[in-house]
């Protein structure tokens, strides 16, 4: 029989562990006689009973397994630690609060059956998603598609199996600054996907707040693409010729033709405009460098991307 990974990260979810645990066997039963299955908790340094809720879950049945960190290394880490370990013949993201409707997962094996090796789940639109959420995906998609080699198809989520040569290619990544699902869209590999109206988050609060949202963001643009860093550079072309330009339009208008408007400025004005222009631009670009500089500096350290505190094997479960 053929088996299959399910790895569920998990930062402060002590409610939801065992929901999503029972949801997944339920939807598993029906599939007994053709394949079998794994459950691989991350415990991302929760700092509620999430860990003891998990442990306690592995005792009980040789069918879940865990990985604990030492710390919260964040969910696409965590993600990342699940799909070093698992062993499936195919592997399926699913996030612990229950949004993703553990229901479908029989038809995620559908399409990898008929020969999809990576199969994506596309959220559809939620009615109570604020106006600035909505406004904020698109422009995002819009963003990071205009600049990377690769299409990332709006509201793709984590939410996707994947098939054991994909995670084996995927494994090979060694950057730590990583957004997961662009990794796997960048590997290409043929794909299917399935349209999902998320459920209701079960219990707690999603631990996903605005800036993470945005350090996110920024990190797949600087991950998945050089543009930003070459803007900086199109940046300083654009205003070396559109401020000569200016510059020589008030130069001319002013001492030549008597121009009304560029007889208002003053030589210190003019000076102070361009300065202080030329100065923001300057500081804009050093600010684009410079998180790419960051970037290479951890990557250049070859720190391990998470530790473990403790997983199934080591704890003699």
């Amino acid at each position: 029989m053929k088996s299959i990974s399910i790895v569920i990260p998990a930062y402060n979810e002590e409610r939801n562990i065992r929901p999503v645990y029972e949801k997944v066997a339920e939807v598993f039963l029906p599939l007994k006689g053709s394949y079998t299955y794994e459950i691989i908790f991350i415990n991302d340094g929760s700092k509620d009973e999430t860990g003891e809720e998990i442990e306690a879950l592995a005792k009980e049945d040789a069918n879940v397994k865990y990985i604990d960190f030492s710390r919260n290394f964040g969910k696409e880490i965590a993600t990342t630690a699940g799909l070093h370990r698992c062993s499936g013949n195919a592997c399926l993201m699913l996030d612990a609060d229950l949004q993703h409707p553990a229901e479908l997962i029989p038809d995620f094996i559908r399409k990898w059956e008929e020969g999809f090796e990576v199969v994506i789940g596309i959220r559809k639109k939620n009615q109570s998603d604020s106006q600035i959420k909505i406004l904020g995906s698109k422009l995002f998609y819009k963003i990071l598609n205009g600049i990377i080699e690769t299409e990332v198809v709006p509201n793709s989520t984590d939410f996707r199996l994947l098939d054991r040569a994909v995670i084996d290619e995927f494994n090979r990544f060694t950057e730590t600054e990583r957004m997961t699902r662009g990794l796997i869209d960048w590997l290409g590999f043929r794909r299917a996907y399935i349209h999902f109206k998320a459920n209701d988050r079960l219990h707690g609060t999603a631990s996903y707040s605005f800036w993470k949202l945005v350090k996110l963001a920024l990190n797949s643009f600087i991950s998945l693409s050089l543009v930003p860093l070459k803007l900086a550079g199109y940046l300083g072309i654009f205003i070396t010729i559109s401020s000569g330009i200016a510059g020589f339009y008030i130069m001319v208008g002013k001492y030549f033709f008597r121009w009304h408007f560029a007889s208002t400025f003053s030589d210190a004005e003019n000076l102070a405009i361009f300065i202080v222009f030329l100065v923001g631009i300057i500081l804009t670009s050093i600010g684009l460098i410079s998180l790419y500089v960051a970037n290479i500096h951890k990557e250049i350290l070859h720190r391990p991307m998470y530790v473990v505190r403790k997983h199934t094997d080591s704890s003699g479960i």
